[in-house]
């Protein structure tokens, strides 16, 4: 790789593998090539996880398949006297809106709906743009990474707003919150992206770059 120097110049730079280093995962620390375990953290080190992709698309399908069910099916129990009210992820938020809590309604779409959708494009993109070319810079590519990986958590918000009503609202026979079914599937949709984002090898952003460059110094 070229790049610019601050004089001006332009200046060589060379990858970790090609330096003949591997960089632990966990701590960072950079080791000759061949090294078989980091011996500050004790973690295993791979120049590449050849088996990266499996796992995110194998993660990503499952939390899929757990998100569908995760919008059928009712988030939230809600008992009255003799009435009991079942309502969705998107159900709940429009009745929010509707007795004029948009504020809350629009957190809760944002992140039970936004959030999951976007991980799922974004994580299905950069599962496809490192077996081929794209037109996002290689950069932005790992800041979108490193973006999915930050707010992942954040989709549990829903999660956390069922949990605190259920503790709170039990007044016996007369009102009462209970999760619905939905509240397991989501939980697991965002677990099994999480995973699908922690399997994604980001190194591998840059193997399509380094093959580029090879394939151009031979032209």
């Amino acid at each position: 790789m070229v790049g610019m120097g601050l004089s001006g110049k332009r200046q060589a730079f060379i990858t970790a593998r090609e330096a003949g280093l591997v960089a632990c995962i966990r701590c960072t620390k950079a080791w000759p090539l061949g090294t078989q375990v980091c011996g500050r953290c004790g973690q295993a080190l791979v120049s590449r996880d050849r088996l990266s992709l499996q796992r995110v698309w194998a993660l990503w399908f499952m939390g899929f398949l757990c998100y569908i069910p995760a919008n059928l099916y009712p988030m939230l129990k809600t008992r009255t006297l003799f009435v009991v009210e079942e309502s969705t992820i998107i159900g709940g938020a429009v009745e929010l809106a509707q007795h004029g809590a948009f504020g809350i309604a629009a957190i809760i779409l944002f992140a039970s709906v936004v959030i999951p959708l976007g991980k799922f494009w974004a994580i299905a993109y950069l599962a496809v743009s490192v077996r081929s070319e794209s037109t996002v810079s290689y950069h932005q590519r790992l800041r979108l990474y490193e973006v999915v990986e930050y707010i992942g958590r954040w989709s549990m918000i829903d999660i956390f707003v069922v949990a605190i009503l259920s503790s709170l609202v039990q007044l016996q026979a007369l009102a009462a919150i209970n999760p619905g079914p939905a509240s397991f599937f989501f939980a697991l949709s965002v677990i099994f992206t999480m995973l699908s984002a922690q399997a994604f090898d980001a190194r591998t952003i840059w193997d399509i770059q380094a093959k580029q460059k090879e394939a151009s110094d031979h032209v």
